[in-house]
């Protein structure tokens, strides 16, 4: 399998559900201005949509959109919640929450908005993770077991914390608990992502920072 990521892009989510289910995969970075991979590709060749992330599987069939890749991830683990029909469903709708309501709410914080359309974005963040706070049962979003979903959350709560927008308490104890996964840690080490947890910059890779939403 290969990934292709932006460092610190949500495409962050599909490494670190990949390293917690131990599957061999290989990374290549792909520049998200010039549309270029680090090994001189051009990317809108290979995803005409542009952007990341997309798993290559091991036939070659290429996936995109992060929700299915990170189904397709689940679903090489052990089944979700055994026992409850409806177990696999939420993991579903916690996704398409995450996909299509907070992660768009930070467009305005990525592409140089003004600052009243800032800070209205900020608002809008924080309004969505209190919703998503809700949701934390013991550990992580569903009980003890570490899933998917909280790969994306935390990728987002990444964003947030760089962008200065609120997060209730509860999201910021989570937060904590993520970031000391080993997968997380490798993920983001391979990234080149700084390694101040209190403090979670993007890194030196501008570029794909810029253009990632």
């Amino acid at each position: 399998m290969k990934l292709y990521y932006a460092p610190g892009a949500c495409s962050l989510a599909s490494r670190i559900s990949l390293h917690e289910a131990e599957v061999p995969v290989e990374f290549e970075r792909v520049d998200l201005k010039s549309k270029v991979t680090e090994f001189g590709e051009e990317y809108s060749q290979l995803n005409p949509k542009g952007y990341v992330p997309m798993l290559v599987l091991e036939d070659g069939k290429a996936i995109t959109e992060n929700i299915a890749i990170l189904l397709l991830i689940a679903d090489r683990q052990p089944p979700f919640e055994p026992g409850n029909p409806l177990g696999r469903i939420r993991l579903v709708e916690m996704l398409s929450y995450l996909a299509t309501e907070l992660h768009p709410a930070f467009k305005p914080l990525w592409h140089g908005a003004h600052d009243i359309e800032k800070a209205a974005a900020r608002e809008a963040v924080t309004s969505r993770l209190e919703l998503v706070a809700e949701q934390i049962r013991e550990l992580y979003l569903f009980g003890p077991r570490f899933t998917v979903a909280d790969a994306y959350l935390f990728v987002m709560l990444r964003w947030a914390k760089a962008f200065g927008a609120w997060m209730p308490v509860e999201l910021l104890a989570y937060f904590e608990r993520v970031a000391e996964r080993p997968a997380v840690r490798q993920s983001l080490a391979e990234e080149g992502l700084r390694g101040d947890l209190h403090s979670p910059f993007f890194g030196s890779h501008t570029s794909a920072q810029e253009t990632a939403m």
